[in-house]
């Protein structure tokens, strides 16, 4: 049986991760597929309830992270701990929640970097920047500081934190407040990062944009000499894991990196 498996959200036409998987298929000579497709928020029960005998496996992104929880039979404690599933893979024993971001994000920056973490700020609250916390929190960092809009909206990583590690020391500031740490981590939409914001923030010396679409943000533009880690980072080093999950098999980690790139590459005007 030909294996299907698709990436969902809302917005969806801007993924790479169908990308990312088709090239790791091809590299392994699997005969599956690999789709996106359009699920808004409050849709995602009634796609899975359709899905046949023939899927194995679904990549998350918002707003369906938080969503996938209750529709998965098990849950592996690295997404209970998140409160987020970005992956759920189908197979004999039902749908299994898994939470990719996390490692992944942890791979990712210690690939650019691989200095002391000290204090961390995040901009955002929400899914991603609970899984970017835990993720730096296992690097070693203990002091992180929430920058957002609307308090309750830090809440949900809050508790993701304390579930994570209880010598955390996580405070929450307005998204506005110039950051005071060693690294940046970016989940706000590039729209929001607004020339003051972008001012701000520029003291940080490492910086996490989690985004790679569009790219560069205003964000990831003004990094001049200072590391910066990309969405792309991100997005290939969870994949990997994801595929390695659907499929059983190693990911083709340089190939799967090299064909995101080139398909970053031919959005750029120019």
């Amino acid at each position: 049986m030909r294996r299907r498996c698709a990436v969902l959200g809302d917005p969806i036409d801007h993924s790479l991760s169908p990308v990312l998987h088709r090239a790791g298929y091809a590299a392994l000579g699997l005969d599956w597929t690999y789709d996106a497709h359009r699920v808004p928020a409050g849709g995602l029960a009634d796609f899975v309830g359709g899905l046949d005998d023939g899927w194995r496996g679904l990549s998350l992104t918002m707003p369906l992270k938080r969503e996938a929880l209750p529709l998965v039979d098990q849950v592996t404690d690295g997404a209970a701990v998140a409160g987020a599933a970005n992956t759920i893979v189908l197979d004999d024993d039902g749908r299994t929640g898994h939470n990719t971001d996390v490692p992944g994000a942890a791979a990712a920056l210690r690939e650019r970097y691989q200095g002391p973490l000290r204090r961390a700020a995040i901009l955002g609250g929400g899914a991603t920047a609970a899984s970017t916390l835990l993720a730096v929190a296992d690097l070693g960092c203990r002091d992180f500081a929430l920058h957002v809009r609307n308090p309750e909206r830090a809440a949900e990583t809050l508790e993701a934190a304390a579930r994570h590690r209880a010598d955390l020391d996580v405070t929450v500031a307005a998204l506005t407040s110039p950051p005071e740490a060693d690294l940046l981590i970016s989940t706000i939409p590039a729209a929001a990062q607004d020339p003051a914001l972008v001012a701000g923030c520029a003291r940080v010396p490492v910086l996490f944009e989690v985004l790679y679409h569009p790219w560069p943000t205003p964000l990831a533009a003004s990094a001049g000499d200072r590391v910066l880690i990309s969405g792309l980072d991100l997005l290939v080093h969870q994949a990997a894991l994801q595929f390695e999950l659907f499929t059983g098999q190693s990911a083709p980690l340089d190939r799967m990196r090299a064909a995101g790139e080139s398909a970053l590459a031919a959005r750029q005007p120019g």
